[in-house]
C-alpha cells in the first residue's frame, strides 16, 4: 500500500493489525503520522489472494479516512503556528458511528486535542438545551454550585450572551460562528471580566480561515475539519 500523493499518513498500525488478524504476514510497516511522498510504500503484507481480498479494502478505507483527518488538522495547525498563536485545535465528536478510535487517533497525529471524548466529560449548555429552560443563566449558576468538579461550557451566538454566562460562572464560552473581528473584540472584553475564562471559537473553522481566527487570541479553535 502506498500514498498516491504527498502527505501525512495515519491508520497504518491499525491496518497492520487487521492484516495479521486474517493471517497475512506484514513485511513492511511505516510510522503513523509521518510524511510520505507519492508512491512511497507505507504498509506491505503477503499471503494468499483469498486472505488479501478479504481485508485489503477495509485497510485502504481506514488509511484514507485517517489520513484525510490528519492532513486537514496539520493544515490548520500550520496556520496557527504561522500566526504565532498558542491556540489549540480541538476536534468535535462528529465522526461516523463506530469510528471514534480511528477518528480521534488520526486527529491527535495531526496535532489536535480532543474536544471531548464523551458527553459526560463536561456540562454542555447549548441552544438546544436553553430553549427548554425558563432561566438558563440561573441554571448555569446552579450547575456551577452543584458540580464544582466539572467544567461548564456554554455555546453563545453573540457578545451579550457571552458576557451573561461569564458572570454566571461558565468556565468555557464557545463562540458559535463569530467572525474574526467580533471574536477578537469579545476576547478582550471577556478577559477584562474574568481572566480565567476559556474562549473557544467554533463553527465553520477550517484550513482556509484558521489563520484569521488564530489572531483573535481565542484559546481553542473547534473544528470537525
Amino acid at each position: 500500500m502506498f500514498s498516491k500523493k504527498d502527505g501525512f499518513v495515519s491508520g497504518i498500525e491499525m491496518g497492520a493489525r487487521l492484516f495479521k488478524e486474517v493471517g497475512l504476514q506484514v513485511t513492511g510497516i511505516g510510522k503513523d503520522g509521518d510524511f510520505y511522498s507519492a508512491g512511497q510504500t507505507v504498509l506491505e503484507a503477503r499471503g494468499s489472494a483469498e486472505k488479501i481480498h478479504s481485508i485489503y479494502k477495509t485497510v485502504q478505507n481506514i488509511l484514507e479516512y485517517s489520513s484525510g483527518i490528519t492532513n486537514r488538522v496539520r493544515a490548520i495547525t500550520k496556520q496557527i503556528e504561522a500566526a504565532n498563536s498558542k491556540a489549540k485545535v480541538a476536534v468535535t465528536r462528529k465522526h461516523f458511528p463506530g469510528t471514534k478510535t480511528i477518528s480521534l487517533n488520526a486527529a491527535l497525529l495531526g496535532g489536535a486535542i480532543v474536544h471531548r471524548a464523551g458527553l459526560s466529560e463536561s456540562i454542555l449548555v447549548f441552544d438546544q438545551h436553553r430553549v427548554f429552560c425558563k432561566d438558563p443563566v440561573s441554571a448555569v449558576r446552579m450547575a456551577k454550585k452543584q458540580e464544582p468538579e466539572k467544567k461548564i461550557a456554554v455555546e453563545v451566538e453573540n457578545e451579550e450572551e457571552g458576557i451573561q454566562y461569564i458572570h454566571a460562572g461558565a468556565d468555557i464560552i464557545q463562540c458559535e460562528r463569530f467572525n474574526p473581528e467580533a471574536l477578537k473584540a469579545f476576547v478582550v472584553k471577556a478577559r477584562n471580566i474574568r481572566n480565567d475564562v476559556i474562549i473557544n471559537a467554533a463553527g465553520g473553522i477550517n484550513d482556509t480561515n484558521a489563520y484569521e481566527y488564530a489572531l483573535t487570541c481565542a484559546d481553542v479553535l473547534v473544528t470537525s475539519c
